[in-house]
């Protein structure tokens, strides 16, 4: 037997269903590469190990489920015993932003319930960290999450930030108004990438508008944004988050009537201790950001 083809059928039978256990799984797998698995495993054995609709296993599917449940659901502790009893290594990935300005603060309070607390950090935004996470590279991500993750991904919210414009403090733009009086602006916009979801989100409400305004400098981070309008490249689209301390050469243009972008935690598989204990802090650290 396929030993990979035994882990399916493990959270096949502990949640009851394919489409339950592929939102269980603590990586990220579909559910037709699932089903065909499991139809492998069933032509080896050459039994039926569950009846689909509705679902209930089979003696078979019993039989087998007892054999096998043992060992997987003990993978995590051995993993922690071997690891030295603590499991305290956590391997998060985020923005330049987040891990600038937000993750020392929450990883030291995490410290003081986890003294031995090793982090390994990886940036980038939201695809890259989703694809870190389906190939089990990262256990915690800190990204924009603008529609559900793929299945095997959970999420939880953490804050709603707005958007804002930041221009070099000279610049003649106070009222963001004065833009959208054009139904194209030529002046130099400075942006993520057109892909991640700053500029995605702040293009689709161009568009509703009517509003052609195109980047002519895309950059790989927030802080080349906010570096390249402080030296009157351009006008930049950033995010206006509390309490952030920015370069004296720029200042924020509000986006009131655009609507906030979501900020989340995201992760696979069930939800260790530690990582529990790092979306607390999270939460912690978005409620004072929110104040």
């Amino acid at each position: 037997m396929n030993i990979h083809h035994l882990e399916l059928f493990y959270y096949v039978a502990k949640y009851g269903g394919i489409s339950e256990a592929v939102r269980n799984i603590p990586y990220g797998i579909q559910q037709p590469a699932v089903s065909a698995q499991i139809i492998q495993l069933e032509e080896d054995l050459g039994v039926t190990l569950f009846h689909r609709r509705p679902f209930a296993l089979t003696p078979s599917g019993e039989e087998l489920q007892t054999f096998i449940t043992p060992f997987f659901s003990e993978l995590d502790t051995v993993a922690d015993r071997i690891r030295g009893g603590s499991g305290q290594q956590v391997r998060i990935g985020a923005s330049e932003v987040v891990q600038r300005d937000h993750l020392p603060d929450i990883a030291l309070n995490v410290r003081k319930r986890y003294p031995n607390l090793k982090l390994v950090l990886r940036e980038g935004y939201r695809q890259q960290l989703e694809a870190w996470l389906q190939n089990q590279e990262l256990d915690l991500a800190i990204t924009l999450v603008e529609s559900k993750p793929p299945a095997g991904i959970h999420f939880e919210e953490l804050i709603h930030l707005p958007l804002g414009l930041l221009v070099e403090k000279s610049h003649r733009l106070v009222n963001a108004e004065d833009l959208w009086k054009h139904d194209r602006i030529e002046e130099a916009l400075i942006t993520l990438p057109a892909a991640e979801g700053i500029p995605r989100h702040f293009q689709q409400v161009l568009a509703k508008r009517g509003i052609d305004w195109y980047p002519r400098l895309e950059v790989s981070s927030l802080a080349l944004v906010e570096t390249y309008a402080a030296n009157g490249f351009g006008i930049g689209l950033s995010l206006n988050v509390p309490k952030t301390i920015r370069s004296p050469k720029v200042r924020m243009v509000a986006l009131p009537d655009f609507p906030p972008v979501m900020v989340g935690a995201m992760w696979t598989g069930k939800l260790t201790p530690l990582i529990e204990c790092f979306i607390e802090e999270c939460k912690r650290r978005a409620e004072f950001l929110s104040t």
